[in-house]
């Protein structure tokens, strides 16, 4: 019997000249039957530690005073069987000969992401694709996006990847969890530790995942599943 996923999907440092080396494509997805029991169960850990259902989860806001709430969340996405975890990580998007292979960065952005979305999906079952809201370009970025991942997979029926939409993380749970859980990955990526409350995010997810997060896994991974992309000079 076929399932039907929900995949939440983050990115960050994505852009071509933002001065930053590394990037990351990441999702984590859920049946949908559990979407509602999970944010519930989200939303009672911020009651737990005095915040408000609206307060967003960010990597960016992860600090001291607010540690035991993000160990709390990590600890919820091991916890829970039904939570799984993807992330695509580039170590050096600067070095990429785009022009070598006759494509630009967009070109190839759609590409990492299709790399990155392919582990996932299973022929057998159905998925949604929710996307953060980042920019005045999103509805194109994600029609662009639907019909590389569907041509990709076979899928020209778009049966088994049923949309691709765009959502606002501020009202969904899963969504922010994937900021965190890609915030994280990124961070143990660049090396550049300069926060003890991010050192402790990162090292209870290694703790868990028996990972190093900067390694890749075996593509089966099922729970935290990282790849590690190395460029031959900019093919996807």
């Amino acid at each position: 019997m076929s399932e039907l996923y929900n995949v939440y999907c983050d990115e960050s440092c994505h852009l071509e000249n933002d001065r930053q080396k590394v990037m990351a494509l990441g999702a984590v997805w859920c049946p949908i039957s559990k979407r509602r029991e999970i944010a519930d169960r989200v939303r009672d850990i911020k009651a737990k530690h005095g915040l408000s259902p609206q307060h967003e989860i960010k990597w960016t806001n992860v600090s001291p005073g607010k540690l035991s709430f993000y160990l709390d969340l990590v600890d919820l996405f091991f916890d829970d069987d039904d939570l799984h975890f993807r992330v695509l990580i580039v170590p050096d998007k600067t070095v990429i000969n785009h022009a070598g292979y006759e494509q630009d960065h967009d070109q190839w952005y759609y590409k990492m992401y299709f790399t990155m979305l392919k582990t996932i999906f299973n022929p057998h079952d159905r998925y949604r694709v929710y996307i953060d809201i980042k920019d005045t370009q999103g509805a194109e970025k994600i029609r662009k996006l639907h019909d590389v991942v569907c041509n990709n997979l076979y899928d020209f029926s778009k049966n088994i990847v049923q949309q691709v939409s765009l959502v606002d993380s501020v009202q969904v749970q899963q969504q922010q969890l994937a900021d965190l859980l890609i915030g994280a990955t990124m961070y143990a990526n660049r090396g550049e530790f300069n926060s003890a409350a991010k050192e402790s995010v990162v090292k209870r997810i290694q703790e868990r995942s028996g990972y190093s997060l900067t390694r890749t896994t075996l593509p089966r991974e099922s729970k935290c599943n990282i790849f590690i992309w190395q460029s031959n000079g900019g093919r996807g």
